[in-house]
């Protein structure tokens, strides 16, 4: 019955444990959707998420306070409005992870950034590099 005083302490700290484990494991480990894969149920009005996707050709119009556009996955097609200043390299066929919600049809982005190529080719030697 020594032990007892040490057993008990040990397995509550085991249950409370395994119980942060389980809550932790059980949220969403998405860090974005494609527009294919979004719920509307799940994704309501005013529900903050990443949405990644392709810009669309020929869909970006620009206003006086957001880009608008489109972007798919190949299987379905969102229209987006992005109220901050598009992230370089941004245009048509590029791959863009968006941040916001959707306000009715249309997905209200206040964040944005692109996919790119990581690999970087150095110009071949002699060749003039503006800079």
């Amino acid at each position: 019955m020594r032990n007892a005083k040490f057993v008990i302490p040990a397995l509550l700290g085991i249950a409370v444990a395994t119980f942060f484990l389980v809550q932790s494991a059980s949220g969403d480990f998405e860090y974005y959707r494609y527009t294919s894969e979004v719920d509307r149920a799940q994704f309501t009005d005013g529900v903050r998420f990443r949405l990644a996707g392709t810009v669309v050709p020929g869909t970006i119009t620009e206003t006086v306070d957001a880009s608008l556009f489109q972007i798919s996955d190949g299987l379905e097609t969102v229209d987006i409005r992005l109220i901050n200043t598009p992230p370089p390299l941004f245009d048509a066929d590029v791959e863009v992870l968006l941040e916001g919600a959707f306000v009715g049809d249309v997905f209200v982005a206040d964040d944005a950034v692109i996919r790119h190529e990581a690999e970087y080719e150095a110009p071949p030697a002699g060749t003039d590099v503006e800079s």
